[in-house]
């Protein structure tokens, strides 16, 4: 058999590793951001002007998002997208179209994080309405991308790549952000998902970590989030 690395297709569920595994975690992540983008716009508008306090929690919360869209995304800049290109050939555009749009993506989310910087120590009007439009702005960038990814690129995903290399995403993820975050995280991604993607979610997760978050996971996200949606 041909290297992958010359450009060739393993078949699925060959004995080469490649395939056989399914991409659906990293569209069960991708719907997290979409939901607390849409969220952060609603609540940032909501802030009656001179809420300092309101403007820090919200500020704090985007800090975390930023530090998370940033380290998924790097994660695939330096785990999927080089050895993609050396496997997927012909389709290799489509790759090279999620390094493109990751850049876009970076652009908009430093041009939010500029005016986040702004609005946070006065909680002005104005500035805050320019937010808002910003954050819409990112996030409708950010939407395209994921659209693309999971209709184009998660399939090229799911026959060039290990589910060992595909599953280096989460530990990047986990090594990259601070303990004290990663149940919020987690629970984030865990909200709207269904019982098949806890089940897939958590399956992932070695089993004492598992334990933990079933015991003490669901109600400190929870209060974590009533803090931070306090007026949604």
């Amino acid at each position: 058999m041909t290297s992958p690395v010359h450009g060739q297709s393993p078949a699925p569920g060959s004995d080469s590793g490649f395939g056989g595994f399914d991409a659906q975690e990293m569209r069960i992540v991708h719907r997290a951001f979409r939901r607390e983008l849409r969220l952060l716009g609603e609540l940032v508008a909501a802030v009656a002007p001179g809420d300092v306090g309101r403007a820090a929690v919200l500020a704090e919360h985007f800090t975390d998002l930023h530090a998370g869209l940033l380290n998924h995304h790097r994660g695939e800049d330096e785990l999927l997208w080089p050895l993609m290109l050396s496997r997927v050939g012909l389709e290799r555009d489509v790759v090279l179209r999620m390094e493109a749009e990751h850049e876009r993506v970076a652009e908009t989310l430093d041009a939010v994080s500029v005016l986040v910087g702004r609005w946070a120590p006065a909680a002005d009007a104005d500035t805050r309405d320019r937010l808002v439009a910003a954050i819409e702005e990112h996030r409708t960038v950010l939407v395209e991308h994921l659209d693309d990814e999971e209709a184009h690129l998660l399939p090229l995903a799911e026959r060039f790549l290990t589910a060992k290399e595909f599953g280096a995403l989460g530990d990047h993820f986990v090594q990259h952000t601070p303990k004290t975050k990663l149940f919020k995280f987690f629970g984030m991604v865990m909200e709207d998902a269904d019982r098949r993607e806890q089940a897939i979610m958590l399956g992932n997760l070695p089993a004492p970590v598992g334990l933990v978050w079933r015991v003490i996971g669901p109600p400190l996200y929870a209060r974590t989030m009533r803090r931070i949606r306090a007026t949604a």
